[in-house]
Order: C-alpha cells, then sequence, then structure tokens
C-alpha cells in the first residue's frame, strides 16, 4: 500500500449526473481510462469523451432491463483485489481482470420516486443493487480505490488528479466513510418503505 494511488481506470455510473463534464474532462485530461454504463456511458459520449462500455470490460451484454450490467468478477474483481497481494495479483492475471482504481457512482432515485407517488413496480426499479455493491466494493479496498458518492466531492478529486495524478490515502479513507453511510441511509429508507407499504409501520421490525 502506498499514500498516492495514481487513477489509470474508472468506473462511472451516475443517477444524477451534475458535475460530470468538468470530472470527465479532468479524467480525460490526465489520460484516464474511462468506463461506464448504459445512460452514463451516453452522456460521455454526447459530451464528446472516449469511454468504454461496461459491457466491453466484462464480456457480457448489459440485460434483464438493466439489472444486471455491473454484477461480475472483471468489476468486483478490479475493485477488490489487493494490489500488493502476490496470490490477489495472480488471479488478476490469470482472470484477466483490470485493476479498477477510481469509482463515482450515484444511485437510483429511490428516495423521489416514493415521493412523486410511482406505482410500486417502478419503485421496486429504483431499488440500486450494482450501485451499492460497486460502493462496498470500493470502499472497502479503500487502501487502493477511491470512492466517490457525492458531486461536491469532484473538486477535491480533480484538484488531487492535478496536483498527485491519484489520490491521497487520507482523502480515500474519507471518501469510503461517507460511501458507507450514503449506503446505510439507501438501505434504510428501503427498509422502511417495505415497513410501510406492506405492514403500514414506520420501522421495520429487525433494527440493531
Amino acid at each position: 500500500m502506498t499514500d498516492i494511488v495514481p487513477i489509470r481506470r474508472a468506473l462511472i455510473s451516475l443517477s444524477d449526473k451534475a458535475g460530470l463534464d468538468d470530472l470527465a474532462a479532468a479524467l480525460t485530461k490526465a489520460g484516464v481510462e474511462l468506463v461506464s454504463t448504459g445512460g452514463t456511458a451516453a452522456r460521455l459520449r454526447e459530451l464528446g469523451h472516449k469511454v468504454r462500455d461496461i459491457s466491453d470490460l466484462t464480456g457480457f451484454p448489459e440485460m434483464m432491463d438493466g439489472r444486471v450490467k455491473t454484477l461480475h468478477p472483471k468489476v468486483h474483481g478490479g475493485l477488490l483485489a489487493v494490489r500488493d497481494n502476490p496470490d490477489h495479483a495472480a488471479s488478476m492475471e490469470l482472470h484477466g481482470i483490470g485493476a479498477i482504481h477510481l469509482v463515482v457512482v450515484n444511485l437510483y432515485p429511490f428516495e423521489q420516486t416514493v415521493m412523486r407517488g410511482a406505482p410500486r413496480d417502478e419503485i421496486i426499479e429504483n431499488i440500486d443493487i450494482g450501485g451499492p455493491s460497486m460502493v462496498r466494493s470500493a470502499a472497502k479496498n479503500h487502501d487502493f480505490v477511491a470512492i466517490v458518492t457525492d458531486p461536491a466531492d469532484y473538486a477535491e478529486l480533480i484538484a488531487q488528479l492535478e496536483l498527485h495524478g491519484g489520490t491521497t490515502l487520507a482523502f480515500r479513507r474519507q471518501l469510503a466513510a461517507k460511501a458507507y453511510a450514503r449506503t446505510a441511509a439507501y438501505d434504510s429508507m428501503i427498509a422502511r418503505w417495505f415497513a410501510f407499504a406492506d405492514q403500514q409501520q414506520a420501522y421495520p421490525d429487525s433494527r440493531f
């Protein structure tokens, strides 16, 4: 583990695309490979950035109406591998898994979907699965991966990229803490919706 981790590959998957142009411009200028999904990849191309589709990285198409696209060993292996562990490095080499150094994700708008009175089927489709999985994988491996879940952190990310060519350990730790707080709040919202929608309870039965 080193303090500064260079950013060579970034995985970007956003519902809220605010600030994407400036972020992508900084990453592209630094020679970072951009990998993305669906609508985010389309938006990056509209902005004139070269981007690699997630399906090209995994070798599988996005399927089941987008429910399955990032749940793949070439994504999570690239996030979770301990880079200075020889066994992990050997597995990456054996299975053709490339390291991912930065993940920029915000989650499906579950709360907004509920608040505007959407039907149940639409609410269920706005329960993000792949997003929280990537967030948790990247945050767990914050020694080697930066996870950005809030556009408010783009400016500091860009500043570190310009100054260091990558991210500091202190910043990655800060981002990891914020990421787990985000997924905890997100899951709490979903649990409360199920409790109220199906049992007319303000809170679910099982809590800490």
